[in-house]
């Protein structure tokens, strides 16, 4: 398989490896949000393109159509982006009831509020 080939499977590597640093060396709530968007985008773009077939149809019975492409990779993805979208704003609300507690989203003082609150 020639470079263009595996384009795709390089873009995927290289916005997991961008959402996963994001997770982890950010210490901003919502930085790290995004991040997590960024890495399941490059899981959706994984899943669709792992579902594409060279020269495939739509599943559509026709005599002249040999090779078909699955919908079903698509159709998951569809589902994974509602559910990631509810996921976004499930984890935008926390980060404000967040805010509201500790006056900061910055994990790092969330900790620093938490520990002096335990030593209490």
């Amino acid at each position: 398989m020639a470079f263009p080939g595996l384009l795709n499977y390089w873009i995927v590597i290289i916005l997991m490896m961008i959402g996963f640093y994001i997770v982890i060396a950010q210490g901003n709530l919502i930085k790290k949000i995004v991040g997590l968007n960024i890495f399941q985008v490059s899981v959706f773009i994984f899943y669709i393109s792992i579902g594409k077939v060279t020269g495939g149809s739509a599943p559509i019975i026709n005599d002249n159509i040999e090779i078909y492409s699955n919908p079903l990779p698509h159709v998951l993805i569809l589902t994974a982006i509602v559910v990631g979208v509810a996921t976004t704003a499930l984890g935008l609300a926390m980060i404000v009831r967040i805010k509201d507690a500790y006056h900061t989203i910055e994990s790092d003082e969330i900790d620093d509020i938490e520990s002096a609150e335990k030593e209490v």
